[in-house]
């Protein structure tokens, strides 16, 4: 299979935790995911749906039984500012969802075409060997709606798809423009080489989800000092890939236009043994869908000391 990274793309992931590959979609492909995208959003009934908020607060963040199960099924989380104090839409049901997930990489046949069964994927997991032998997991269309689209505060993907050692990689790819004013993504580059991974996002006994916090005062004051930094906005244009490491620290604004930022993202992480992610981590696999593996062939040279 032929290369895809330049050693230029990847020196610069490994120095600033992040990579902007430009149109690898082209806006024809892009175009056709949108439009699924949009067909999933008119079709999906509301009439049933229990409702389910999306939020990226610490404390409130989203945790019931349709968010818990949805690994294995196609979902639809509303945004915060989509429904009223009584529980009623404020808008049509196609402008009130914040994300599509979680299973879109298996069970809808256009975007598994695109996360599994995609050489330039292959090809670019070999030449970045970030990881030996991944799998795919959590995949979602993310909408930032006209005006209502939250913002998503500073965060780490491996806290949300915890491993042991940390093993998460995102792959974001833009579907419409993304700009500063419709919500595009900031980075702080090389942060994932000095910002600890501080707490980890549960399934807690009792139920729901929550955090649980594994920072020492000096990894919180290491945290601390890290996040410090000068942020560098990404705009985007159809079918531009973001591969995002799993400890750069990023984050979006509030989408404050009248145009909406779909976007489709799935991660991967390291498989066992070389990587463990246990029964905590809010997503888990199912007998009737485990997570995929990405390559035919696990047989890339271990290049990632974290998971030596």
């Amino acid at each position: 299979m032929p290369e895809y990274l330049t050693e230029e793309q990847i020196e610069q992931f490994n120095r600033d935790g992040y990579l902007l590959i430009p149109g690898f979609l082209d806006c024809t492909e892009a175009e056709v995911l949108l439009a699924r995208a949009k067909q999933l959003l008119f079709e999906f009934p509301i009439e049933n749906h229990p409702l389910t908020k999306f939020t990226t607060s610490d404390k409130n963040h989203v945790g019931d039984d349709y968010f818990l199960t949805s690994g294995d099924k196609i979902r639809f989380f509303l945004e915060e500012g989509a429904l009223d104090e009584d529980g009623n839409l404020t808008r049509e049901k196609q402008q009130a969802v914040n994300k599509i997930g979680h299973g879109l990489h298996e069970i809808d046949p256009l975007f598994r075409r695109v996360t599994l069964q995609n050489e330039r994927i292959q090809s670019l997991v070999r030449d970045l060997k970030f990881h030996v032998d991944p799998v795919a997991l959590q995949s979602m269309v993310i909408t930032k709606q006209p005006e209502i689209g939250g913002e998503v505060p500073e965060h780490n993907d491996s806290t949300f798809l915890y491993t042991d050692p940390p093993s998460a990689l995102g792959f974001w790819i833009a579907l419409e423009r993304c700009t500063p004013e419709n919500g595009a993504l900031s980075f702080l580059p090389g942060s994932h080489l000095k910002a600890p991974i501080t707490k980890r996002f549960v399934r807690l006994p009792t139920g729901g989800t929550g955090f649980e916090f594994l920072a020492t005062p000096e990894m919180e004051a290491q945290y601390a000092a890290a996040s410090q930094g000068k942020y560098v906005l990404e705009a985007c244009s159809p079918g531009d890939l973001v591969l995002i490491h799993g400890s750069v620290l990023h984050k979006s604004e509030r989408n404050t236009s009248n145009k909406t930022r779909f976007a489709y993202t799935f991660h991967m992480i390291e498989s066992p043994p070389r990587a463990l992610y246990d029964a905590k981590n809010w997503l888990q696999p199912t007998p009737n869908m485990p997570f995929p593996h990405v390559l035919d062939e696990p047989n890339l040279k271990l290049v990632n000391p974290a998971l030596a």
